[in-house]
């Protein structure tokens, strides 16, 4: 990416398919160092990888999300390029420049890049001339599993928490629901817990499935809602923070019946 040639998720390409478009480069050792690609995991500094937090404290310069920079900001004397939305492509146009100078670069982002970060990923990769090299995280996405007791090889899990059309998640969501596990990372705040629930009621879900609600996992003001899936419904409909009574840091569960999953 670059400011010619601007990412517009409604032209395309997704630059999540960008970043899954080939396997990583192979590093070459005489060639620049590579910009990493951190996931820092779900905030608390305990779940942080030793060699991310390598990757974070060597770089001579971070960028990502404002949120997500500031849960690593006394790992590093770097310095932080934050952004949201609105100003993602200045940062991450700035980033580059001092990648292309020869600082060394890592991007952050939450939890594990592959379970809900591909779209920054390839937004990274675009503002780069060298190889990105992911480092995994541990995710809420597993935290979550743990807690709701849902073993990943019997789970459906659906990211909503990315910009465009969501109908084939959505889809995938609704053909699983009652037959498999559920994890969803939702979108804040138009596809919340409540608004989830209430699609997969529509699409023919039983409202009996237990339904868990896990928000801010490892941090010590952690909640877990538990209720069920057409109790959740009523919570459906918000538009902003303080219309849902759920964190924008949520994983929604839906359990399926026991049995069901063999």
């Amino acid at each position: 990416m670059s400011e010619d040639d601007p990412y517009d998720l409604d032209s395309g390409p997704d630059p999540a398919a960008f970043a899954a478009a080939a396997p990583e480069q192979g590093i070459d050792e005489d060639a620049a160092a590579p910009v990493y690609a951190v996931g820092v995991g779900p905030g608390n500094p305990e779940y942080l990888t030793p060699r991310g937090r390598r990757a974070i404290r060597e770089a001579d310069v971070v960028v990502g999300f404002e949120t997500v920079v500031d849960f690593v900001a006394d790992e590093t004397d770097a310095d932080l390029l934050t952004c949201g939305y609105a100003d993602e492509a200045d940062a991450l146009a700035e980033f580059g420049r001092r990648v292309a100078a020869g600082d060394r670069g890592t991007a952050v982002l939450m939890g594990d890049p592959n379970h809900s970060g591909y779209q920054f990923l390839g937004k990274v990769e675009r503002a780069v001339d060298r190889p990105v090299r992911v480092i995994p995280g541990i995710s809420s996405l597993q935290i979550a599993a743990s807690r709701a007791r849902t073993p990943m090889e019997d789970t459906r899990f659906v990211t909503l928490h990315k910009s465009g059309s969501l109908d084939a998640d959505l889809d995938r969501l609704a053909e699983a629901a009652g037959e498999r596990h559920l994890l969803v990372l939702p979108r804040p705040f138009d596809w919340m817990p409540g608004d989830i629930a209430e699609f997969l009621l529509d699409a023919g879900a039983d409202p009996s499935l237990d339904a868990l609600v896990l928000e801010r996992l490892t941090h010590d003001d952690e909640r877990i809602t538990r209720t069920t899936l057409g109790n959740l419904r009523d919570s459906a409909g918000g538009s902003g923070p303080d219309s849902t009574p759920y964190s924008d840091l949520s994983v929604l569960a839906v359990r399926a019946p026991v049995g069901a999953a063999d």
